[in-house]
Formats: structure tokens, sequence, C-alpha cells
């Protein structure tokens, strides 16, 4: 999936324009599935519209500039539950924190117990993000939604989606809260033998 599959995405649950897409997809609950660049939702809108996968309309805004505004298509809709019927890719896990852990033992205890709190300060947050967003289905777009889509069924597989991002998230917080001390011995005892 790309930037294309995550405009379809956000269109499927009711027409937006470029600008509420790129926040949904960078910023809100649609942020955590595909990584989406301000730089490339709108090439990738265009793209989509020339393919005759969404269609843009401009609405005339009081002292401002007409709006484009998108909607997905029926070739659009087929486009992506085709997409979605392939077999994803495995999730992208990178830590620069997971680095810093593997060479504690040169850190010293008081710069690991400091990436740690760092670490679990950065979970929180995002923690706090994933419990922040609502469903795909929002109530202002609901009455502009697709046709023949069961809003409480996508509604009720966004909250099972939403439980198991916290479930992750929270796992790795309490994990460090267990065992950061152990890491943190670790780095005691490296810095141990270099003094020596």
């Amino acid at each position: 999936m790309n930037v294309s599959s995550i405009c379809l995405a956000i269109l499927f649950c009711g027409d937006m324009t470029g600008y509420d897409i790129r926040k949904i997809s960078t910023e809100g609950s649609f942020c955590f599935f595909v990584e989406a660049s301000y730089g490339s939702i709108y090439p990738a809108l265009n793209r989509l519209e020339h393919e005759g996968l969404v269609t843009c309309r401009h609405e005339a805004q009081d002292g401002k500039p007409a709006r484009k505004v998108y909607s997905i298509t029926d070739s659009g809709r087929k486009a992506l539950l085709s997409e979605m019927l392939e077999p994803h890719k495995e999730d992208i896990f990178r830590s620069e924190f997971l680095l810093i852990s593997i060479y504690a033992s040169l850190l010293g205890p008081d710069v690991v117990e400091t990436a740690i709190q760092r670490q679990i300060k950065l979970l929180e947050q995002e923690l706090l993000q994933i419990n922040a967003c609502d469903g795909p289905v929002t109530a202002e777009t609901a009455e502009k939604t697709t046709p023949n889509v069961d809003l409480p069924l996508i509604e009720e597989a966004g909250n099972w989606a939403r439980d198991y991002g916290t479930y992750c998230v929270s796992a790795a917080i309490d994990y460090l809260n267990k065992h950061g001390v152990k890491l943190v011995e670790i780095a005691r005892k490296g810095q141990s033998i270099v003094e020596d």
C-alpha cells in the first residue's frame, strides 16, 4: 500500500478536501498505516483523479478561493478493496532507542536511564495519540459517506484496530518499566569495566 491507497481509504469514508486528507493521513486516525508526507498527498490525488479513481469538484467559499473536494468513484472503491485482498507487507519497525540499548555497556547507566525514560515518554505520547483517534468515519463524514457501507461495522473494526495498537504500545511501556533496570545494570557493569 502507498499514499494513493491511504487517500482512497480516507475517501472511502466520505468526501474530503486535500487539506482534510492531508491532516487525517499525517496527524489523524490514518497516520498509523502508511507514511504519507505533505508533499506526496496532492500528487497522489492528481494521479488518482487522472486514473478515474476519484473525482474533484470545486466548492465556492466566501472571501476565499474555491476549495477542491475529492470523492471516491466506484472504480476507486474496487481498486482499494482489490489492493487490500493482496497479502500485506510486514510492519516496518525502526528504533534509535534499540540502537542505543545495544551499546548500553559503553554509554553508562545515567545515559541509558535517561534514554529509557525518554522512550517511555515517547511511547506514552503515541498511546495518547492512538486513543485520541476517532474511527475512520466521523460524525462530519458520516453524512457524506460511501453508499452501501455499514458504518457501525467500520466503526467496530476501527475500534478493534485502535485496541490492537494500544495493546502493542502498552506492552512496550510495560516491558521498559519492568525490565529497563536490567539494561541500566548492563550499562553499570560496562562502566565498571572501562574504569578498571
